[in-house]
């Protein structure tokens, strides 16, 4: 057990390399990773499946839309089921992070498996359910994990690079997986998926948590003095700081001592009795006893994110539905030429971070109310692209990079934002005297209800595009979605950070 104390992180003595493997940068590129690898191995069957359902599973030709349709719709409702179930078991079952990312990935492991080999349909479907639940916990579980690695002014720029890793997952996994299965058959397709699926692995194991790491800096606190450099210094400094985040997130419940603790005493400032009386009523009403995966949905300001994350996800996902065939009628092109069209809606998405820093910096409100509605022309303008000409084929790159660099303005802050309202709340309600959230917090169940809105975003947007525009046209289609954006961007103006129509101190102190 000693030679792998590396691995399983215990012992007395410190992992292997523990300053590189509780660092920031690594754990952000290793959330970030898995989100690419479950972007890609969702997106790199997509032009396998029709394919596989005909030569693999013998459907006739009329059938294989149906069954390609069914088989994305369990994915989605797998995603949608079981978020809220992750999130609650991830916050209430206290093992580490870490050990729930790693049980994702033997479950997308086991998904790709019965992809790979499957030859009926029942497989299939029992594989896309299986990475749909896979995909679940990678999200709730690595967006938990940065909001217990990164302090709450940093998060929305780690969350930018998060976005990166979905972005390019979604982008680049049809084009590979279209050109290897051309090129080198089925079963390659799916042995790149499984090189990646290892250096996951890798990646997962080799991670260490920010708290697990506080374990040795307070235990060996002695040995380590003694053998101090700058080098460890900037460790052990990143570790405490970590620690002290770590308790900020997951809070006790014992009632802090205010005499010695003066920040406390601010939080916690006597209040007359008619307050008190008014406090033990709200802990006896029925939000105070449900789950808090239902409690948070109380929330106006959590609401108008997750709000946002559906208007999002359906914009995102909407042109999988209409824009191949509107160009493929209007310019005539093939599906590789349409599948380049993408690129210009996913290349802005590199800049993120950087619309994370200023999220961080300035706040959410502004970045995501802007984006949204300056997402509004360009989708609007879509309606101009009608004729095979080169100005409307220089038109549309665009506004589908415009569509693009607007909607990244939103995916920091809104991702951030469902943090940033675990914490408003859990610090209102020990301000209050209440236990606040448990030693498990409540960030996963937040992530959850995310992750919940993300997935109805993206059966949402194919859908409502591809009806709108087969029966009222392309130009309808266009200006529908432009109207979601504008309205989307009201909401996220009145309550992203906090409502607009409280104070200062009672929107810091937790008001929804």
């Amino acid at each position: 057990m000693g030679r792998l104390s590396w691995l399983t992180q215990r012992g007395d003595k410190p992992p292997w390399l523990l300053k590189y493997r509780c660092s920031e940068w690594f754990i952000v590129s290793t959330v970030s990773l898995a989100v690419f690898t479950d972007a890609f191995l969702y997106g790199v069957i997509v032009p396998v499946i029709p394919f596989a359902i005909q030569k693999r599973s013998h459907v006739d030709d009329a059938r294989v839309q149906y069954w390609v349709s069914v088989l994305i719709a369990v994915y989605a409702a797998a995603l949608l089921f079981f978020s809220p179930i992750c999130g609650f078991l991830a916050d209430r079952i206290t093992t580490s992070r870490r050990t729930h990312l790693l049980l994702g990935l033997l479950a997308l492991l086991g998904a790709t498996a019965m992809l790979n080999v499957g030859s009926s349909i029942g497989i299939l479907i029992a594989g896309r359910l299986l990475q749909g639940t896979s995909a679940a916990v990678v999200w709730i579980v690595g967006l938990a994990l940065l909001a217990d690695t990164i302090p709450q002014e940093r998060l929305a720029q780690a969350m930018g690079y998060v976005g990166i890793g979905m972005s390019v997952g979604i982008l680049i996994a049809p084009l590979l997986g279209g050109v290897v299965y051309d090129r080198a058959g089925y079963d390659a397709v799916y042995g790149m998926s499984y090189a990646l699926i290892g250096v996951d692995i890798v990646l997962r194991l080799l991670l260490v948590e920010k708290k697990v790491a506080a374990k040795w800096n307070v235990e060996n606190s002695t040995e380590e003095k003694s053998e101090a450099s700058p080098g460890n210094g900037v460790m052990n400094k990143d570790v405490q700081d970590a620690g002290e985040h770590e308790q900020r997130a997951a809070p006790s419940t014992t009632t802090p001592n205010l005499a010695t603790d003066p920040e406390k005493a601010v939080i916690q400032e006597p209040v007359p009795e008619h307050s008190t009386l008014h406090a033990n009523q709200r802990q006896k009403r029925l939000r105070d006893r449900l789950p808090p995966v239902l409690s948070l949905l109380y929330s106006r300001r959590l609401l108008a994110a997750l709000f946002g994350s559906i208007i999002q996800a359906a914009i995102m996902t909407a042109f999988d539905a209409v824009l191949t065939i509107h160009v493929a009628n209007t310019f005539n092109w093939t599906s590789t030429a349409a599948a380049l069209l993408f690129l210009p809606m996913v290349i802005p998405t590199f800049i993120a971070p950087v619309f994370g820093w200023l999220s961080d910096r300035f706040g959410g409100r502004y970045p995501v109310a802007i984006g949204f509605l300056l997402t509004c022309p360009p989708l609007v303008c879509l309606r101009f692209v009608n004729e095979n000409t080169i100005q409307d084929k220089v038109l549309l790159c665009a506004l589908l990079a415009l569509t693009g660099l607007f909607l990244a303005m939103t995916y920091p802050a809104l991702m951030a934002e469902i943090s940033a309202v675990v914490e408003a709340k859990e610090k209102k309600m020990l301000a209050n005297g209440e236990a606040g959230y448990g030693k498990g917090g409540a960030y996963a169940q937040a992530y959850a209800l995310f992750n919940v809105a993300f997935a109805a975003g993206c059966m949402i947007g194919p859908l409502l595009a591809g009806f709108i525009a087969q029966e009222k046209g392309w130009a309808t289609m266009g200006w529908v979605l432009g109207l979601l954006t504008a309205i989307t961007a009201v909401p996220s103006f009145l309550w992203v950070g906090g409502s607009m129509f409280v104070n200062n101190k009672a929107r810091d102190s937790g008001e929804s």
